[in-house]
């Protein structure tokens, strides 16, 4: 069994340990070792070791653009979960939908910080009443400074013709977070090529992925989701292939063989392969 090692800041004003509600969950995960250390020299000491923080396997997990980038060049030596930036919604909603939910995803993902992105693609639906609604709702949130900011650096709501076509444009933004608030969301869930998480009716809020409902938090980012997937125990795990021929066997596979390496231009290859005989 493998050792897991979990870097994160000390608590703003504390004894000089991690949160108490980090600790928590780590003690929950059984996680092995915590080091109090955050940001890109985490990722360093991780990627490279130091004389208290061993060098590992594998690094993962969300954090700063600072973090992002470190782990982005750290890449090469200690492989990562995927490459992440801020996060970000795109909410598909068709007539089926109410004002209101949209409205709650995008002020939601907004939170975060102001560089989130929060989108939403309408077919059919009312865009002067969500619009209405949308400032509405900013008013009264507590983090409406934070939201304003990021609505309008990459908040946007555009106007679809047809689900297909905003499905189509789904597929090309491969968003982190994508909500199918529309009448058959299983329907559209088959035309998805490209999302980190995908959120099927209007009861799907993100906010559960984000904390209860199981799906895993950290997810590739700005288009990345065409080529990545979302942080799984599958990033823990690795597989080694390996093959038994017997001599009938080689000898069935000998002029295949030869005459592949031989186009390659690796005689040698070729040799070795015939040496079991061809049948």
């Amino acid at each position: 069994m493998g050792e897991v090692v979990l870097c994160s800041p000390p608590e703003r004003g504390g004894d000089g340990a991690p949160s108490d509600l980090l600790l928590a969950a780590a003690a929950i995960a059984r996680v092995d070792r915590v080091f109090a250390l955050g940001g890109a020299g985490a990722i360093a000491a991780m990627a490279y070791g130091t004389p208290s923080i061993p060098a590992v396997d594998r690094i993962v997990g969300p954090g700063n653009a600072w973090v992002a980038e470190a782990k982005r060049q750290i890449a090469g030596t200690v492989p990562i979960d995927a490459p992440a930036g801020p996060s970000e919604v795109l909410i598909i909603a068709d007539a089926h939908a109410s004002v209101a939910a949209i409205v709650r995803e995008l002020v939601a993902q907004a939170e975060h910080d102001p560089d989130a992105c929060a989108l939403a693609v309408l077919v059919g639906v009312d865009g002067v009443e969500l619009e209405l609604a949308l400032h509405a709702e900013v008013a009264s949130t507590p983090r409406r400074e934070v939201v304003s900011a990021a609505l309008a650096a990459a908040g946007g709501v555009l106007v679809a013709g047809s689900l297909a076509e905003a499905l189509a444009f789904a597929n090309d933004y491969a968003a982190e977070h994508l909500v199918l608030n529309v009448a058959d969301p299983e329907a559209a869930l088959a035309q998805v090529r490209g999302a980190g998480a995908v959120f099927l009716g209007e009861s799907s809020a993100v906010a559960f992925g984000d904390y209860a409902s199981g799906g895993n938090h950290v997810l590739p980012t700005a288009g990345a989701a065409r080529a990545w997937s979302g942080l799984s125990v599958l990033e823990f795990m690795r597989w080694t292939s390996w093959q038994q021929l017997s001599p009938l066997g080689a000898a069935s596979l000998a002029t295949t063989t030869a005459t592949l390496a031989e186009a390659e231009g690796l005689p040698a290859h070729a040799a070795s392969a015939l040496a079991w005989g061809a049948r």
